[in-house]
C-alpha cells in the first residue's frame, strides 16, 4: 500500500531524479582479467560467480580483487580452485537465468549468485522476485550441475551515496521488501545458503561511483561465502 502512494506522491520528482543520477553517475568499466582460472592445490571445486554488475567486478580494476578472484583464493587455501565468472552489467534476475540457459553447459560444485539491484530499479514484485532466483536455480542445477548455490543478499539501497533522497529512501524500501522475500524463501531451498546479512556500507565500502562495492566490500563478501562454503562442504561430497 505504500509503495503505490509513494509513487503517486513522489513519482514525478522520483522519475527526475532517476534520470539524472544516470546521466551524472560514472560508468564504470567491470573488472579486467581472465574469467576463468584454476589456482591452489587438494581436492578440487569448481566455483561459478554469476550475476550482474558486481559478479562482474565493477568497482575495481581486476578479476583478482573483485568476488570471484577474491573468494577463489580463500578457497585455495585447502582446495584446487576452478573460478568461473559468468555475468554482465545491467543483468535483473530474470536476464540472469536467460543467460545462464544460454551459457554452454557447466560442471560447477558451487555457485555464487548476486542479484537483486537491477530488479530493484525495475520495479519488480517481491513475489515475482522469488520466482525469477528458482528459475535460475533450476538453470544451476539442470544446466550447470551446481549442487551448493550461495545467495547474495539484496544490495542495501537506502546507503548508496549516489542515490539522492527520496530516491534513496524508496529503492532502499524496496529492496528491503525484496530481502525479505528471499529470506522468508531460502529456507524452503535445499541446495542454497544465503548470506546472513546485506554488507555494512562504512566509509570505503563504496567505489568511486557510489553505487558500486569497493574492494573492501568484495573481501568481506568473498570472506562471508567462503564460510558459508566451507560450513557446507559436505553438500560437494561428489553425488
Amino acid at each position: 500500500m505504500l509503495e503505490p502512494l509513494a509513487r503517486i506522491a513522489l513519482g514525478p520528482l522520483l522519475l527526475a531524479q532517476g534520470a539524472w543520477v544516470r546521466r551524472v553517475t560514472p560508468r564504470l568499466p567491470e573488472a579486467a582479467g581472465p574469467r576463468s582460472v584454476c589456482i591452489g592445490a587438494g581436492p578440487a571445486l569448481s566455483l561459478l560467480v554469476t550475476g550482474d554488475s558486481s559478479a562482474a567486478g565493477v568497482g575495481v580494476d581486476t578479476q583478482e580483487a573483485a568476488l570471484a578472484g577474491q573468494l577463489a583464493a580463500r578457497l585455495a587455501a585447502a582446495r584446487r580452485v576452478r573460478w568461473t565468472v559468468l555475468a554482465r552489467t545491467g543483468l535483473d534476475t530474470r536476464e540472469l537465468a536467460a543467460l545462464l540457459a544460454d551459457a554452454p553447459p557447466g560442471a560447477h560444485d558451487v555457485a555464487v549468485v548476486c542479484t537483486g539491484v537491477n530488479d530493484v530499479t525495475g520495479r519488480c514484485e517481491p513475489a515475482a522476485f522469488v520466482e525469477r532466483l528458482e528459475r535460475v536455480l533450476q538453470v544451476l542445477r539442470q544446466r550447470h550441475g551446481v549442487r551448493l548455490t550461495v545467495l547474495s543478499p539484496v544490495p542495501p539501497m537506502h546507503r548508496f551515496p549516489a542515490l539522492p533522497q527520496p530516491l534513496r529512501a524508496y529503492l532502499g524500501w524496496r529492496a528491503r521488501a525484496l530481502d525479505d522475500a528471499l529470506r522468508a524463501q531460502a529456507s524452503r531451498w535445499p541446495d542454497c545458503a544465503l548470506l546472513p546479512a546485506p554488507l555494512p556500507v562504512t566509509p570505503g565500502a563504496i567505489a568511486s561511483d557510489g553505487f558500486h562495492p569497493s574492494a573492501q566490500t568484495y573481501r568481506a563478501w568473498a570472506e562471508a561465502a567462503a564460510s558459508v562454503i566451507g560450513q557446507r562442504a559436505g553438500d560437494l561430497a561428489p553425488p
